[in-house]
């Protein structure tokens, strides 16, 4: 199947179209620096990731903002320090911050060309519309986190993905899902036999940073670099 014959696409946003650890590293860094930690961006991260995603497997009707400021004060307590109401406020007001990553406004202007496009994500309404400052989208359909009262990996989002294809008369196999995460949209996408493409952000960096170690079998039917090298692709016509 070539990647043109889709008629569409829906995305993850944070790690896959915004740079949540450029956002998610802004506070953690100079917080573990103001409290005497000797950690790396990326070792705050790798613990932060299991903390983010036990809160919001925990506590799945919760808004991403106390989900943030409450993974935050679990780092904490992990490294032996307590983080302040202050701090914890800070990432938790900082969604709309994130920075886009630079190629993904242009990627998906030159996406929303050919496709109808559909927002999987796990976040807040008001997070993704300060999110969508910097990416210019205007989706066919949006399903949040407040959306459907869960987190991925759980399955909700896709449930909800699946009603949005069919209001919007789009069958399942026309469909392709496009994320980062291995653990929070590919595993999932697997269970529920979705054709989808992985944007290995991390390619040329070890590790899984702000995202957990996949649990559970994942598949993808290609893999790119850059949102810009998957719009590339479809421009191209490249079979997959």
């Amino acid at each position: 199947m070539r990647l043109q014959d889709y008629r569409a696409l829906s995305f993850d946003v944070y790690g896959t179209l915004i740079d949540w650890e450029a956002g998610i590293g802004g506070v953690l860094v100079p917080w573990a620096a103001q409290v005497g930690l000797g950690l790396s961006e990326e070792e705050l991260l790798r613990e932060y990731a299991r903390n983010e995603a036990d809160v919001a497997r925990e506590h799945p009707r919760t808004l991403y903002p106390e989900v943030l400021a409450r993974a935050f004060a679990r780092t904490g307590r992990a490294l032996g320090v307590q983080v302040d109401e202050g701090w914890r406020q800070r990432l938790g007001s900082s969604v709309p911050d994130w920075p886009a990553f630079e190629d993904s406004a242009e990627a998906l202007a030159s996406l929303a060309e050919r496709f109808s496009l559909i927002i999987l994500s796990n976040v807040h309404r008001e997070g993704f519309a300060g999110s969508n400052r910097h990416l210019g989208m205007t989706p066919s359909a949006v399903v949040t986190a407040q959306d459907v009262g869960a987190y991925k990996p759980a399955d909700p989002h896709f449930l909800a993905l699946d009603a949005t294809l069919r209001d919007l008369g789009i069958a399942p196999e026309d469909h392709l899902h496009v994320a980062q995460s291995l653990f929070h949209d590919h595993v999932p996408a697997a269970r529920r036999g979705l054709d989808s493409v992985w944007i290995n952000r991390r390619h040329a960096r070890p590790g899984w940073g702000a995202t957990p170690e996949p649990r559970g079998q994942w598949s993808y039917l290609a893999e790119y670099p850059s949102m810009a090298a998957f719009a590339q692709a479809v421009r191209d016509g490249e079979e997959i």
